[in-house]
């Protein structure tokens, strides 16, 4: 029996949530499923992932086969990355200790990253509710300066014609060498 990790959809229209499940390749997609591991939401700033990573390590380990977005999913979160380790272990490269120890490190610096996410979406937030109340003057996009545009067009062109014109020319002192053979 082909087991998959993947998700099940949820939520309204236009407002999707998902659940991560174990379940058989053959069931349908929103049908029946053997356990669920975790849940995630697309539609928060940063996306919500929350997942047991513990049993999608044993179902990894079991065997079972991610979907793309699940396998996203898993690598995000360090599931991926503690499978990993595990299999420089049974090779004999790394011991348990060491493997825990980077997997800990990883994790931490993956959530400084998260972390710095969250506060700068909740900065955009507050500027754009300053903006939104009139506290604070929307930011005035610069006036173009045409004419630098034109002079910048008029030294772009000459350019481009001599560049034509070369390129034509070794073409042309191509084609007559052929002729006189």
């Amino acid at each position: 029996m082909p087991v998959k990790i993947r998700l099940t959809r949820q939520g309204r229209k236009k407002r999707p949530y998902y659940h991560i499940v174990i379940a058989d390749a053959r069931a349908p997609r929103d049908g029946k499923f053997i356990e669920k591991i975790g849940m995630y939401n697309p539609m928060t700033k940063p996306a919500t992932i929350e997942i047991d990573r513990d049993k999608a390590f044993e179902w990894l380990e079991k065997g079972a086969q991610p979907t793309n977005t699940a396998r996203a999913i898993l690598r995000f979160t360090g599931v991926m990355y503690k499978k990993h380790l595990q299999r420089g272990v049974s090779k004999g490269a790394l011991t348990q200790e060491q493997a825990d120890a980077k997997l800990e490190s990883w994790l931490v610096e993956k959530q400084a990253k998260i972390d710095a996410s969250k506060a700068e979406t909740a900065q955009e937030l507050l500027e754009f509710r300053k903006i939104v109340n009139g506290e604070v003057k929307a930011p005035i996009a610069p006036k173009r300066d045409e004419e630098a545009e034109a002079a910048f067009r008029e030294e772009e062109a000459p350019a481009a014609e001599v560049a034509t014109e070369e390129a034509a020319a070794p073409a042309a002192e191509d084609a007559a060498p052929a002729e006189d053979a």
